[in-house]
């Protein structure tokens, strides 16, 4: 995280901590921060002193906490804190906590910091499923998102006791990535938008034990997905065989081949504004999977594998549009030059052949780009436009293939604009 370009001070986050048991996870997130290069007070409710001592805190963020307001009076922590603070982020955030800060109640110094705060503020919920599903629950987040708090989703998975649903707490990575996300000041020019993203990498059974696969990692879906929740979006992330954390925030629907790939994304094109097709779709599949595992010949035979074409899902997308609704459709291409053109010759030809809004090339010659952290790409749009190339991490691509969508989507109202957030179909 870089520092202030004037001062060189450290980004300063103010870590509220909530009153249930995923408290124990605030240390993770305060850890991460700290290793980021933000300087870190925490400020726990009464309750969660119950379930992590004032000590653990003190020890990890180097400095006193409190949770009253009657504490180092002279310092004024009440007012002081939410005025200074590059970010207040609060994990995990109950649903008594979620109801105070919809009512700006502040009987504690964390409520007064949410009061007084003028930065970027930050909840990642946790608590069981019933309180999250509350109608009385989902009015508060309703409330605070509409006043510009950025209220994560939680993610699902095994909660207290026996029990699991949506209601746990994101991983404390996925939070900190939120948190240094906000803190980099990307807009939230995507508040109230519905997008669909594919990732990863299909593969195709040729029998019950082997596939013809590629070698997507997801980490650009991933990334998108990760850079378009920060912005505000509703995030559905189709995803295609892929060992990533779940970004905070975004609903994960697993898929397998590529006809799993067609089915959802084409379904679920009609409620989004934005359609990113940035999954390695295999170009070809077994005509027949084998019922049962082929054995090996002895003799050194090797069998034959007939294939056939799969449906080019891009193109399908495109054809489904229609109307003043119809969602913004942005391709990815992964290509190499060759002795008939460059990368972006035959970029530019796909742009055409395909017809979507947006197309992102990836230069994969040599196999590079796959698994990587960091990309080249270039974006390119119709009408001759220039390309713009983008270097660097694949969060960076992220957020300037946002940056061109946005310029696309200018007024347009939302396709959903009353569209309930999204439950992550994710483990947590």
């Amino acid at each position: 995280m870089s520092r202030d370009p004037v001062t060189g001070a450290a980004p300063t986050v103010v870590l509220g901590v909530g009153g249930g048991i995923a408290a124990y996870k605030a240390a993770e997130v305060l850890r991460r921060l700290r290793a980021a290069g933000c300087d870190v007070t925490v400020v726990p409710t009464r309750a969660a002193l119950r379930f992590v001592g004032s000590a653990t805190w003190e020890a990890l963020s180097g400095k006193p906490v409190t949770a009253e307001v009657w504490d180092d009076v002279h310092d004024v922590p009440h007012v002081r804190l939410g005025q200074t603070a590059d970010l207040v982020v609060v994990a995990p955030a109950t649903a008594d906590l979620l109801a105070r800060a919809a009512a700006g109640l502040a009987d504690d110094l964390l409520g007064n910091v949410l009061l007084t705060a003028r930065c970027p503020v930050l909840l990642a919920p946790a608590m069981h499923t019933e309180m999250w599903e509350n109608p009385a629950t989902r009015a508060n987040v309703e409330t605070l998102r509409a006043r510009g708090v950025v209220v994560l989703d939680p993610a699902v998975g095994r909660l207290t006791g026996a029990d699991s649903g949506p209601g746990r707490l994101p991983e404390p990575e996925a939070v900190v990535e939120a948190c240094l996300g906000a803190l980099a000041g990307h807009p939230r020019d995507l508040v109230g938008r519905t997008v669909v993203i594919s990732a990863g990498g299909t593969r195709e059974p040729i029998d019950p034990v082997r596939f013809l696969g590629n070698a997507s990692s997801g980490k650009q879906g991933y990334a998108l997905a990760a850079a378009a929740a920060a912005r505000g979006a509703r995030v559905v992330l189709v995803s295609a065989n892929v060992a990533l954390e779940t970004p905070a925030g975004v609903e994960v629907v697993p898929v397998g081949t590529a006809e799993d790939v067609r089915t959802e994304m084409r379904s679920r094109a009609a409620g989004a504004d934005v359609v990113v097709m940035a999954a390695a779709v295999a170009d070809f599949r077994p005509v027949a999977a084998a019922e049962h595992k082929i054995k090996k010949d002895e003799e050194g035979g090797v069998p034959s594998l007939a294939l056939e074409r799969t449906p080019d899902v891009l193109a399908e997308l495109v054809a489904d549009r229609g109307g003043a609704a119809s969602p913004i459709v942005v391709g990815f291409a992964a290509e190499t030059g060759d002795g008939t053109g460059t990368v972006l010759d035959h970029a530019r030809a796909k742009l055409v052949r395909k017809g979507c809004d947006l197309l992102v090339v990836n230069d994969v010659a040599g196999g590079r780009v796959f698994g990587a952290d960091d990309t080249q790409v270039h974006v390119l749009r119709p009408a001759g436009a220039p390309p713009v190339t983008v270097a660097g991490p694949k969060s960076v691509a992220a957020h300037a293939v946002w940056d061109a969508v946005a310029g696309l989507l200018g007024g347009r109202p939302p396709v959903r604009p009353d569209a309930p957030p999204a439950a992550p179909d994710a483990a947590g």
